[in-house]
């Protein structure tokens, strides 16, 4: 039984992350009630919240940040990192304002405190809109 249990959390967390960078808040909201948890990774390291982020998907995001999902929390194993970073490599405003109101730190560097800050990530791919959010946020 156990087994089974396993077996179904680890599709929903799949189908979560899934549905948080490409899918409806309806989808997501579904998935967390039937039991995704929206801070877990899936089993490749992604987290739900870092997926949203980097494909701008600002519903989803107040959806998962609500639920719990932590705005601090490093997705993947190297090749990701923290969403507001994600999100403003991108250059995606409607989700960097997304990730401050949950909370998130514009001044949290990467790689475990060693990478980049969300700041330096919007000034290295010359997003303006989000380097204002983030100055203004940082102070």
């Amino acid at each position: 039984m156990d087994h089974v249990k396993r077996r179904r959390r680890k599709k929903l967390q799949r189908s979560l992350v899934e549905a948080a960078g490409w899918g409806p808040i309806g989808r997501v909201a579904e998935l967390l009630r039937a039991g995704a948890d929206p801070d877990l990774p899936d089993r490749h390291g992604s987290t739900p919240l870092y997926r949203a982020s980097v494909q701008n998907m600002p519903g989803n995001i107040r959806v998962l940040a609500a639920a719990g999902a932590d705005p601090g929390r490093e997705s993947g194993t190297g090749d990701e990192g923290l969403p507001l970073c994600g999100a403003a490599c991108w250059g995606h405003e409607a989700a960097v304002r997304e990730l401050l109101a949950a909370g998130a730190d514009p001044h949290q560097r990467e790689d475990g405190g060693r990478g980049r800050t969300a700041l330096e990530w919007a000034e290295a791919g010359d997003h303006r809109a989000v380097r204002e959010l983030l100055t203004a946020a940082g102070n």
